[in-house]
């Protein structure tokens, strides 16, 4: 587990982008660079270079003299559990389990005070021109706009609330493609107004506060977010404070009235392009190649439905309103995509039977949807077998995840190293790994169920999912002894008493990998 960031006195304000930003100078957790930044594979190939570390602000975007950019801002998880005044990762779990079941209402307000619609341009809708679209390696053709959170509110989500991440490529100035994963809260809204005579309004907001963004990735746990819950809510649960709503300026919709940007149009199902022109002159989806997804694989361009802009509402663009464009299958869309996943994993295991289940982790080596480590506590022998209910329920409510791993208390879950040694030491090959799904319905964009499709076109309809892998590495009730760890004495030496502070960092700079979890447990 990492350590905690020092906390801070000063309750932060983290309402807005802009406010969380201003919080982040003032600790001293941003870099930030007056150099330009071009968003054509520089953003994204900084981003690599520092993954996992500090948020960067880059004051100024190449050919967009109205923007900021900022990335990373997810990357570091101590800086966001530092943010929300989480104390470390288990207790940043459980407080969003909490939030998922308790939220907290969204208040609108007027367009006047809107500050996302400080400007308002209805009559030069290029997209391009106003949002900051990068390309994230050489491998792909053409920019993406994957930074935008779609907002569903009211009628159309059955009276909730919908904030998610959908990629797009406006390819005809104010049209854009708008790709919806299968099966994902956006792909239930299109299929329930598939047929409609009028295409469905929504917006796409940039920049939005971060306890908005942290719920946008949430992604297929609706047994715990289902169609009619309130996201927006939650997000406002974990703030601490209702997030401000305001009503569209072109379509009878509401929106995030703190984004930076906000693209307001309608998604019109059935009139579905390319992705790409090269994947349109190819006359083919799957195959060329687009943006990384986040398996960690190169995406592929599809057809997919269109998004058709009415109105760019924005802050005033003197203040640089600022845009959030990030890598996939980086650490910060891996936070991003995989901590309220854990929290609502935590939340669904307890919800069957309570106290059992203590924590839940997503590895970055995991990718986002693609698996989970539980740590479970058996009372006592009934509660033996429940670990292995918990390991079906995960992988049957979480659609595509492949693997889910169950381990016992003792276990450091954030110590990849010690769960392999746990995978080799504790499972039997016969008894302790389940399939319990074949046939499901999994994720297109994992490579491993393209095999599935054939030589047929790379698409949800022509793949199969395996049925995903459960693994019960847990410890047998009524053997604890026979699978007892070493405790060594670290905690009754004071290295300080035997070498000087040189010294100590000079070996403790050597120290890497699973050593640091074994000496700091003592195991």
């Amino acid at each position: 587990m990492n350590k905690p960031d020092k906390s801070s006195a000063v309750k932060p304000d983290i309402t807005s982008l802009p406010s969380a930003v201003a919080w982040l100078r003032s600790e001293g957790l941003l870099i930030e660079t007056d150099k330009e930044v071009n968003p054509d594979l520089e953003i994204t190939g900084l981003q690599k270079h520092f993954d996992g570390s500090l948020p960067m602000l880059f004051n100024n975007v190449k050919g967009k003299p109205h923007a900021r950019a900022i990335t990373n801002l997810f990357s570091d998880i101590r800086v966001i559990e530092k943010m929300f005044g989480w104390e470390n990762s288990p207790d940043r779990v459980k407080k969003v389990a909490r939030a998922i079941g308790h939220p907290l209402k969204p208040v609108t307000i007027s367009q006047d005070e809107a500050p996302v619609q400080q400007e308002v341009i209805t009559d030069d809708l290029d997209v391009n021109k106003w949002i900051t679209a990068i390309r994230h390696t050489e491998l792909e053709h053409e920019l993406t706009i994957g930074s935008g959170i779609s907002c569903v509110v009211g009628q159309y989500f059955e009276g909730g609330s919908h904030i998610g991440y959908n990629r797009m490529n406006f390819r005809w100035g104010n049209v854009g493609t708008f790709q919806i994963s299968p099966g994902s809260h956006m792909w239930q809204v299109l299929t329930a107004h598939y047929k409609d005579d009028k295409p469905i309004p929504l917006t796409m907001c940039f920049g939005v506060p971060p306890a908005c963004t942290y719920v946008a990735g949430s992604g297929f746990d609706y047994a715990m977010l289902p169609m009619g819950c309130d996201e927006i809510g939650i997000a406002g649960a974990i703030q601490g404070s209702p997030v401000r709503l305001v009503k569209c300026r072109t379509i009878d919709a509401y929106t995030l009235a703190d984004a930076e940007y906000v693209l307001e149009g309608y998604l019109h199902p059935r009139d579905k392009r390319y992705e790409t022109a090269e994947s349109e002159k190819a006359g083919v989806q799957g195959k060329t190649f687009f943006h990384p997804e986040w398996s960690g694989y190169m995406g592929k361009a599809y057809k997919a439905p269109t998004f058709h802009v009415t109105a760019i509402t924005m802050r005033k663009r003197e203040t640089k309103p600022l845009i959030f464009p990030l890598g996939v299958h980086t650490m910060d869309d891996s936070n991003i995509d995989t901590s309220v996943r854990e929290s609502a994993i935590f939340a669904l295991c307890d919800r069957l039977q309570p106290g059992i289940i203590q924590n839940v982790h997503i590895p970055y080596c995991m990718t986002d949807w693609g698996g989970c480590i539980i740590q479970v506590k058996k009372r006592h022998q009934i509660e033996e077998g429940w670990q292995r209910n918990f390991l079906g329920a995960i992988l049957a409510c979480s659609q595509g995840m492949r693997l889910a791993i169950a381990v016992s208390e003792d276990v450091d879950i954030y110590s990849m190293d010690d769960i392999m040694w746990c995978l080799t030491t504790r499972v039997n090959p016969k008894t302790d790994i389940l399939n319990p799904i074949p046939g499901g319905r999994g994720q297109t964009f994992m490579p491993a169920e393209r095999m599935t499709a054939g030589e047929k076109a790379w698409t949800a309809s022509n793949t199969n999912f395996e049925g995903g892998m459960g693994i019960d590495a847990t410890v047998p009730y009524g053997y604890e002894q026979d699978f007892h760890r070493p405790v060594y004495p670290v905690d009754r030496v004071k290295p300080e008493e035997f070498f000087n502070a040189k010294d100590i960092e000079k070996m403790k700079s050597r120290m890497a990998g699973w050593v640091l979890s074994l000496a700091r447990t003592g195991r």
